[in-house]
């Protein structure tokens, strides 16, 4: 029998193995960059809300109301509006509506044509008469004078409860809008990231013979002067002492 002989097979080139990428070094926090802000000192505190009572000694809330219900209704109908545009529809609602039974009298449905201008009207409207049914029942037709009570209302949260305590009750309460939330984290007087954060952080700040009107001070200097998108730095009144790295002063 012959003999087979095979080929080697001849073997394949190595590739090589590419080289592998080096891994980009991963940036540093930028949370370590920045710098804590300096807090403030409760001299500096006093200055600033000093500063504010000599500018508006009585500043005043500028929901327009005549007793401690209408004041509750248009703080209601003020979530997610504006104040004008509350008062704008609220004066001719008042003439005939000022208590919780002439509310109830008046009805959702007429309520409705009130309000109608405002934002979430519908929603609103079943709210104002649901808490005026529960002020008579629950309440001998008062507003209560907690906040855990005010706050079971429909309609009514803790910005509301704290509002009413404050303007109807002269209690030391601190209400945190919009404004207040960004003067407060601005600022640095109270930074937080929940609206409640900022409310005790000022509470805890704050000394008590400037609470009374401490929310108020806060609300129009962010309504006028610390705006959103184009603070006036220029003309704040406490510029100087501002934590804010990006004021233009």
């Amino acid at each position: 029998m012959a003999k087979i002989t095979r080929k080697p097979v001849p073997r394949k080139a190595a590739v090589p193995k590419k080289k592998a990428k080096p891994v980009a070094a991963k940036p540093k926090s930028s949370a370590k960059k920045l710098k804590a802000t300096k807090p403030w000192t409760p001299a500096e505190i006093r200055e600033v809300f000093s500063r504010f009572r000599k500018a508006n000694p009585e500043p005043k809330g500028e929901l327009e109301h005549v007793n401690p219900f209408t004041l509750l209704v248009a703080v209601v109908l003020s979530a997610q509006a504006t104040d004008a545009g509350v008062n704008k529809a609220t004066r001719a609602l008042f003439e005939v509506a000022d208590t919780p039974q002439k509310m109830l009298d008046l009805g959702e449905e007429s309520l409705r044509e009130y309000i109608k201008t405002i934002g979430l009207y519908r929603t609103k409207a079943k709210n104002v008469i649901a808490l005026s049914a529960k002020l008579l029942s629950e309440f001998g037709g008062q507003v209560p004078r907690t906040r855990a009570e005010i706050e079971s209302l429909p309609g009514a949260g803790r910005k509301t409860a704290n509002v009413v305590l404050n303007m109807a009750f002269g209690e030391h309460t601190m209400a945190v809008d919009t404004h207040v939330f960004r003067v407060g984290n601005r600022t640095g007087l109270a930074p937080g990231k929940t609206p409640l954060e900022v409310e005790l952080g000022l509470e805890k700040v704050i000394p008590a013979e400037f609470m009374l009107h401490a929310h108020h001070w806060l609300i129009l200097h962010g309504r006028y002067t610390c705006l959103a998108r184009k603070p006036r730095c220029e003309v704040c009144l406490i510029n100087d002492l501002c934590r804010w790295p990006e004021k233009t002063v």
